[in-house]
């Protein structure tokens, strides 16, 4: 999903690059609101987490790989705000030593993994709570899930606008196979929760989760 140098066109560059900053700006304001004592150790140390195992890939089929995103994880833990903002860090050290993801393109790419992957996924953690009566399990699996399928359907969109890829081919091709990646995400999202939820409840944003047995 990180997009690279040169898969975009100029407009949507610059376009997702106002929205991203648009984002963080706000970010910015609301974790200065909120912020307290643990939560930038914190931000820290799931930070680093996070960018490591965003490092480590795992096979899918046919010599493809995937790896573990962990935006609805750190909306979940840190809030979206402060959530965002530190996927937002992971994606900018990514693209300047690792060359992952390209630095024009950073602007897309944090769209679709801080806002859609972290953001957008921590309302959707929110919202399977109510549905499945606060199951954190459950709710964590499906938005973990989701945030992945829904990351690819707005890169694959960003191609298509950008002429790179037409819609017809990128979309099933991007939702097809991050569909398979989301598995594994919604299952270490869940699992990594689930074990902060039993031995350090009082971290995670979301309070009175309830859970399953």
């Amino acid at each position: 999903m990180h997009i690279p140098d040169g898969f975009l066109d100029i407009k949507t560059t610059i376009s997702f690059w106002g929205v991203s900053i648009g984002f963080l700006s706000y970010a910015v304001k609301r974790v200065k609101e909120e912020l307290d004592d643990k939560s930038i150790p914190l931000m820290g140390v799931l930070g680093a987490f996070v960018f490591a195992a965003q490092m480590l890939n795992f096979p899918i089929l046919n010599g493809t790989s995937g790896h573990f995103v962990g935006g609805v994880l750190l909306g979940i833990i840190l809030g979206p705000f402060a959530g965002f903002i530190t996927m937002s860090s992971i994606l900018t050290l990514q693209s300047l030593i690792f060359a992952d993801g390209g630095i024009t393109a950073l602007g897309a790419n944090i769209f679709n993994m801080g806002v859609v992957g972290t953001i957008f996924g921590y309302f959707l953690f929110k919202s399977f709570l109510k549905i499945f009566k606060r199951n954190y399990i459950i709710s964590s699996l499906i938005s973990g899930f989701l945030a992945i399928v829904l990351g690819a359907l707005t890169c694959s969109i960003q191609l298509a606008i950008s002429n790179t890829m037409p819609i017809s081919l990128g979309l099933p091709a991007m939702v097809g196979f991050h569909s398979l990646i989301g598995i594994p995400e919604g299952v270490i999202t869940s699992l990594v929760l689930t074990f902060i939820y039993k031995t350090r409840k009082d971290l995670i944003y979301v309070k009175n989760l309830g859970g399953a047995k």
